[in-house]
């Protein structure tokens, strides 16, 4: 296990639930580039990024956003691996069942609006999420078509996917997009525990989902809450990569709020102790045979 540990840094997220419980989520597209370079600069290779709306701090899918952020990053004299969500705009919300109608929640759209972020700015990497799952009363979903649709895409832009799994079927779904030829290898995996919906952040489970990757796969996960420094122990125990961040956890300790980060500097000491070291932005690049993007 002589291979370094990649960080990610989830630097803000997409759900709206946890702006009154935090006042320093990072919102505004400077907000957010500036959480990035922290990040990058206390020991993240890989930086996740969402948007919000800059006055209500909502969750957005809105291309200006992107751009804003993504150009701040890239003006920076700060390297890190950018990586912009393609899980947005793909929730479908029943306002009733007899007859079936759509609630005006639902944000269900067709694969070029989900990622035409990722297509124009180009990033290295971008999430593409292998399952149609619930959370709560909305419904994810992500149809093969889809799928297939985003990933050629992505490949078209010169964009690796991350594929987020949240539970083993996903893991499922995703190597059929593999067999198909729709994902170029190596194939990235990125294990998406304690949302509260999926699979729990258990070493029983990560065992699992591992024995079911494809032979060559790079992986690893997080985990969500009060599971996110065990999952970085026993991700990193088990060989994989990690991640941790605001859109995950927000807490350093009970009742202590946390920023993005105290949480990546955390993360470094427990894989620091654990006798690994931790990827440079430059090496991240190099386990996963891509090139950086400008």
């Amino acid at each position: 296990m002589s291979q370094k540990v990649m960080i990610t840094c989830a630097v803000t997220g997409g759900g709206s639930d946890v702006l009154k419980k935090h006042p320093n989520i990072p919102k505004t597209p400077k907000e957010i580039a500036q959480a990035t370079l922290d990040a990058a600069k206390a020991g993240a290779a890989i930086v996740h990024i969402h948007v919000r709306d800059p006055k209500t701090g909502a969750p957005s899918n809105r291309f200006e956003l992107y751009e804003e952020v993504v150009n701040r990053v890239r003006d920076a004299a700060v390297d890190v691996v950018i990586n912009l969500t393609c899980g947005m705009d793909g929730e479908l919300e029943l306002s009733s069942l007899e007859p079936l109608k759509l609630s005006d929640t639902s944000t269900l759209t067709d694969p070029i609006t989900r990622c035409l972020h990722a297509i124009k700015l180009k990033p290295e990497l971008s999430t593409l999420d292998c399952g149609t799952m619930a959370f709560d009363e909305r419904i994810y979903v992500a149809r093969m078509s889809d799928l297939r649709a985003m990933a050629e895409l992505m490949r078209n832009a010169g964009v690796k996917p991350e594929l987020e799994c949240f539970d083993l079927s996903h893991i499922e779904t995703a190597k059929r997009l593999i067999k198909d030829g729709a994902i170029d290898g190596p194939p990235l995996f990125q294990f998406c525990l304690s949302t509260g919906y999926g699979a729990p952040a258990t070493a029983s489970v990560i065992q699992a989902m591992k024995d079911l990757l494809p032979e060559g796969a790079i992986w690893g996960g997080f985990g969500c809450g009060i599971d996110e420094m065990p999952a970085v122990g026993q991700l990193t125990a088990m060989g994989g990569h990690v991640r941790v961040g605001l859109e995950d956890n927000i807490y350093l300790r009970r009742g202590v709020l946390a920023l993005n980060t105290d949480l990546v500097e955390n993360a470094v000491g427990i894989i620091e102790r654990m006798g690994r070291a931790v990827a440079s932005p430059a090496e991240a690049r190099e386990i996963l045979n891509i090139a950086k993007q400008t």
